[in-house]
């Protein structure tokens, strides 16, 4: 498995040099995308990369939409209601090969509500910054349905469809740090 070689250990995610996007359909027609602009994570490196793990949490109430008016109507009741779930998170509970990309298989949480998911994930390499720290990166897209989270808003338009499509894109751009003992 020399694809996907990481020291064993205990890697640390970069928030600054790390995103998680998303996009969903309007009115049928066009996507609104969005990032979160808050999180956290830990990637447990195995001796058999395959036996690794990895956790998230990520802070509802960072949506951010590029409009104030709709990350406040997403962050209501009416969507996440993010006064009551101000967070989500994510427990891998295993990790496959797909040729050369990799399944990341975990329970999401989003409004009180597990899920299994299956995110397809890149390895995209390490390296060492200036610093003298070791990074690694990945990339990793999944698509969810917001109905399967209890985000159940039914926004119909007239002549048919709805507003806000049920299917989300999800795709994260992270960057880890290593952590030795």
């Amino acid at each position: 498995m020399t694809e996907f070689d990481l020291k064993p250990g205990t890697w640390k995610i970069d928030p600054t040099h790390s995103q998680i996007g998303f996009s969903v359909r309007h009115m049928m027609i066009s996507r609104v995308r969005g990032r979160m602009e808050k999180f956290s994570s830990s990637l447990a490196v195995d001796d058999d990369p395959l036996a690794s793990s990895v956790s998230a949490t990520i802070d509802a109430t960072s949506i951010d939409t590029d409009n104030g008016e709709r990350d406040a109507h997403i962050r209501s009741a009416d969507f996440f209601d993010v006064a009551a779930f101000p967070e989500w998170t994510f427990t891998s509970t295993g990790v496959r090969q797909d040729g050369a990309a990799f399944l990341l298989d975990g329970d999401l949480t989003i409004k009180g509500v597990t899920r299994p998911v299956e995110l397809r994930m890149e390895f995209n390499g390490t390296s060492t910054d200036d610093f003298g720290f070791t990074r690694a990166r990945f990339h990793a897209e999944t698509e969810l349905s917001r109905r399967t989270f209890g985000v159940d808003i039914e926004m119909p338009m007239d002549g048919g469809g709805m507003v806000v499509g049920d299917r989300v894109a999800v795709e994260i751009d992270a960057e880890f740090i290593y952590e030795p003992d």
